[in-house]
């Protein structure tokens, strides 16, 4: 087996790769929903393709290859895109701003029924809902949450991370911004 330097093998990736550009980024359009998202998947194909490259068999099909690289990546985007909790515009929260120490998820939670806020802590397991209580209800500091309740800080911390996470999920269908967007 030949081995063939960086600059060696970067001269023979753009020489191979250069005429596939058009081909693949006519593809990345149809499988994205605009330019932009169409102009990164093109890149991180480019990317992995670069990574992988050394390990090509030269003979073997490129155009193939850089294709099933392009539609992996594709996938695996489009699966991170559907784990993650939809984003909102900063735009879209309107003129609230927050006073007195107040944070946006309480400016939020305040936007809430009490009822509804009550149903979906509810639904915590009993040591998330304790630390949100006491975190997000009460206002008290990590580290008092921490004294209060004789856990570690660090504890305190991944519990009100996780009782954010299933909160969004639980008060998914409250979203307003879909109806900004309608």
């Amino acid at each position: 087996m030949k081995v063939t330097t960086d600059s060696e093998l970067a001269s023979r990736f753009t020489r191979d790769a250069g005429p596939l550009l058009d081909a693949l980024s006519r593809r990345a359009r149809r499988l994205t929903t605009c330019d932009a998202d169409a102009e990164d998947l093109l890149q991180d194909t480019l990317l992995h393709a670069y990574r992988g490259f050394r390990s090509f068999r030269e003979g073997s099909n490129l155009k193939a290859w850089m294709f099933r690289i392009m539609h992996n990546r594709w996938v695996s985007a489009h699966r991170y895109k559907q784990c993650r909790p939809a984003e909102v515009a900063v735009d879209d929260l309107g003129e609230w701003e927050p006073t007195d120490g107040h944070c946006v998820e309480a400016g939020v939670l305040e936007s809430l029924s009490d009822s509804e806020v009550k149903t979906a802590l509810a639904t915590l397991p009993e040591g998330v809902r304790a630390v949100m209580y006491y975190a997000g209800v009460q206002g008290y500091t990590y580290a008092e949450t921490a004294a209060l309740m004789n856990i570690p800080v660090g504890t305190v911390m991944s519990r009100v991370s996780r009782g954010r996470q299933r909160l969004r999920v639980v008060l998914a269908h409250l979203d307003h911004s879909a109806d900004l967007a309608a």
